[in-house]
């Protein structure tokens, strides 16, 4: 009866070893597949660290029971390396030298959430906005890109604009006036310390939310750079979504109704960004310059944005980073989506990511250096 038990329970343990790989392996399947055709894939490479976590635990567990079906997630971690990858970065920690080299660009990314508060007043978003402005400061940056940006052209609101020119020193600056409300503005913001020579946006169509992809062409020194910024539509989660989530997770609710209105959020979310994705590969590859793309991508590296936009460049985490590299502070410990791409008329010198609970998102740094930049 015993050895029966074991037998049954080792078979078991085969069978749902196999079907965990076999998810595993779709989900590594999901950055070369369009979302717009199989978008049900593309749901896996939001729970690819998970997958991953349990192959890894089936390896280790085989090895010590039973070695040779060791082979099965050996096989399997393999054939998923690419995608481990770029989950994942190697290197050694190491603290973030803020003195600059000669030569060296420092670039910052973040998306700032409105700066938190709109209004000029005394309270708690307030304080978090300067906050947050001394961070920035603090960076001594020479190129800022921010996502969800906001500014008005209203005296008893926030001028971002201005106050990041005049009390952060940084006088060039190009961004689109997308209106949100009577003088109010949103949208992704490029500042700079360099002068910015020429400029460019895309508008994404409809019915994706109306943000735009722009450039700024910086001179430095005796040469010039095309920056890229943008914010890839995102999942609009409401309070109520996150809070859906929760319920899901403690199982006191429905979770069939619950479920249908995430899982019908991230398919939107795929569609829409497939799309988004194809116009940014397009513009990064007729680039002029050596160029720099920060973003909000709003997507996994296990994902066929990130694949899709990243193409042949570095990334600035999995160049110089360590560990997963969270960007996003809810949901999930895994969400890296935020992003410092660079091509290879640059090296990155060093990566920091700033976590800090100020935004929803951390802010990202980077030093580069153009390889023709004399020293």
């Amino acid at each position: 009866m015993a050895s029966k038990f074991r037998l049954l329970t080792k078979r078991l343990f085969i069978y749902a070893n196999i079907v965990l790989i076999f998810f595993f392996l779709l989900a590594c399947l999901s950055p070369y597949l369009n979302p717009r055709t199989w978008w049900f894939i593309s749901f896996l490479s939001l729970v690819f660290p998970f997958l991953l976590f349990f192959v890894l635990l089936f390896f280790i567990g085989w090895l010590i029971i039973k070695p040779k079906y060791a082979l099965l997630s050996t096989i399997a971690l393999i054939i998923g390396f690419k995608s481990i990858s770029v989950f994942i970065a190697f290197h050694q920690p190491k603290s973030f030298n803020y003195k600059k080299e000669a030569g060296t660009l420092r670039i910052v990314t973040w998306n700032v959430a409105r700066f938190i508060e709109l209004k000029k007043n005394n309270n708690k978003g307030s304080h978090a906005r300067l906050q947050m402005m001394e961070l920035i400061k603090q960076q001594n940056a020479d190129i800022l890109c921010f996502q969800e940006f906001q500014t008005s052209a209203l005296t008893d609101y926030y001028n971002n604009i201005d106050f990041i020119q005049q009390q952060l020193n940084y006088p060039y600056y190009y961004f689109s006036f997308d209106e949100d409300g009577a003088k109010q503005y949103y949208s992704s913001i490029i500042f700079s310390r360099y002068p910015i020579v020429d400029t460019g946006k895309i508008r994404y169509p409809s019915p994706t939310l109306p943000e735009v992809l722009i450039h700024a062409d910086i001179k430095v020194n005796d040469d010039t750079i095309r920056v890229f910024t943008t914010h890839l539509q995102s999942l609009q989660f409401k309070k109520s979504d996150y809070e859906k989530i929760s319920e899901i997770e403690r199982i006191e609710d429905s979770l069939l109704s619950n479920s249908r209105t995430i899982f019908s959020k991230l398919k939107r979310g795929f569609f829409y960004r497939s799309v988004q994705t194809r116009m940014v590969y397009q513009l990064l590859k007729v680039s002029p310059h050596p160029l720099v793309f920060c973003a909000d991508m709003n997507d996994v590296p296990n994902s066929y944005t990130y694949f899709t936009i990243r193409d042949n460049l570095q990334d600035a985490f999995l160049k110089k980073g360590f560990g997963i590299g969270r960007t996003f502070t809810s949901l999930s410990p895994t969400l890296r989506i935020d992003y410092i791409l660079a091509d290879d008329n640059f090296r990155i010198k060093q990566f920091n990511r700033i976590v800090k609970n100020l935004s929803d998102h951390y802010m990202l740094v980077a030093d580069v250096e153009l390889k023709n930049l004399s020293h």
